[in-house]
C-alpha cells in the first residue's frame, strides 16, 4: 500500500484540519481527536492531518499509486479552496511501501551508535562473532544502543526476576543481566543449541553465567509453566512473531505493579504500518499493537528505535 507525506508551511494548521475533516464529513469518514489530529477515510484511501509548530503534515494512503493520487488531489483541492488568506504550497513526496520505508536513515543510526555508552570488549567481540556465524541471520541480534537501553531499563526499575523470550547469540541476555540488582536472575528461553552455545560461551566471558538459567524448548511452555503471582521485574520479548500475542499475555499477567515488559520488531521492517501485508506474523503483530493500548492492565509506549520497540508497565 504506497503512502506519501506532504508539509504544508501555515500558521493556521489547526483551522485547517477542523475545516477539512467538517467540510469532506458529508462525503468521508472523519475523526478529530482532542490534540487536533484528523483522519479523513475515502473509498479509495486515507489521509492523516496533524497540526504541527512548523505547519501541517498530512500522510496520504491508498491501495495502489493510481488511488493514492485521488486521495492526494482530493485534500489538495480542499485544502486551497479554504486557504483565501494565504498562498499554501502542497508538495507530495513520490509514492513508497513498507519495502522502501527507511525506519532509521543510516546517518542517523551510524550517530546514535556513537552517542551512548560504548559498549566493552566482549559486546564487541560477540557482535563480531554473530556475523561470523550466523551470516543474513545476523540482523536477529539487537543494536548496541538497545542492549543499551535494556540494561538502563532493568537498572530503572531495579529487577530481580527477569525473563527473555528469544535469546539467540546472547547479547541482548548480557545487557539484562548486567542491570539485574546482585542477587538477580534471568530466565532465557529459546530454541536453539547452535546459537545459544555461542551465548554461553560469552555469558562467561561478560561474567554474567551465573545470573543466566537457560531453557531449550518452547517458550510458551514455559511461561504458563511459572508460578502464576505478579513476581516479575522485567521482560523482553524478540523471539517468533506469529507467538507474540500468547507471550505477551503470559508475561504481563505476571508483572508486578511497576514492572515493565519490552517488545522487539513492533514495526516489522514497517511492514505493521502497511495494511497491504497480510502474511500471518503482520496480522499477529499489528493486533497485539492494538491490544496493548486498549489493555487497561499497563501504561505503554511505542518507542522508534531501529525496528520499533513497545514498553509497557503493569499499573
Amino acid at each position: 500500500m504506497p503512502s506519501s507525506t506532504a508539509h504544508v508551511a501555515t500558521a493556521r494548521p489547526a483551522r485547517y484540519v477542523k475545516q477539512l475533516v467538517s467540510h469532506m464529513g458529508h462525503k468521508a469518514t472523519t475523526e478529530i481527536s482532542g490534540d487536533g489530529r484528523g483522519v479523513i477515510t475515502l473509498s479509495r484511501g486515507r489521509c492523516v492531518l496533524a497540526p504541527s509548530g512548523g505547519g501541517l503534515e498530512m500522510i496520504a494512503t491508498a491501495g495502489d499509486t493510481e488511488a493514492l493520487a485521488g486521495v492526494q488531489d482530493v485534500v489538495t483541492r480542499h485544502l486551497l479552496r479554504f486557504a483565501t488568506q494565504e498562498d499554501l504550497k502542497v508538495e507530495w513526496t513520490a509514492p513508497a511501501d513498507a519495502e522502501e520505508m527507511r525506519i532509521i536513515d543510516p546517518v542517523v543510526g551510524d550517530y546514535l551508535l556513537t552517542q551512548c555508552t560504548p559498549a566493552d570488549e566482549v559486546l564487541q567481540e560477540l557482535a563480531v562473532k554473530t556475523r561470523e556465524a550466523t551470516g543474513d541471520a545476523a540482523e536477529m541480534q539487537v543494536s548496541h544502543d538497545e542492549g543499551a537501553l535494556l540494561t538502563m531499563l532493568v537498572r530503572m526499575v531495579g529487577a530481580r526476576r527477569a525473563i527473555e523470550v528469544g535469546v539467540f547469540t546472547g547479547y541482548s541476555s548480557i545487557c539484562i543481566a548486567r542491570g539485574l540488582a546482585a542477587d538477580g536472575r534471568l530466565l532465557a528461553c529459546d530454541v536453539s543449541d547452535e546459537w545459544t552455545s555461542i551465548a554461553r560461551e560469552h555469558w562467561q566471558r561478560a561474567g554474567v553465567a551465573d545470573r543466566i538459567d537457560l531453557k531449550i524448548g518452547p517458550a510458551i511452555e514455559r511461561l504458563r509453566a511459572l508460578p502464576a503471582e505478579p513476581e516479575l521485574d522485567f521482560a523482553f520479548i524478540d523471539a517468533d512473531k506469529i507467538s507474540y500475542p500468547a507471550y505477551y499475555e503470559e508475561i504481563v499477567q505476571r508483572l508486578r505493579p511497576g514492572g515493565l515488559v519490552v517488545l522487539d520488531n513492533v514495526f516489522l521492517g514497517g511492514r505493521v504500518l502497511d495494511p497491504a501485508y497480510q502474511e500471518e506474523h503482520h496480522v499477529a503483530m499489528r493486533r497485539l499493537n492494538d491490544a496493548i493500548v486498549a489493555d487497561d492492565r499497563v501504561e505503554s509506549v511505542m518507542l522508534p528505535v531501529r525496528d520499533g520497540v513497545t514498553i509497557a508497565r503493569r499499573r
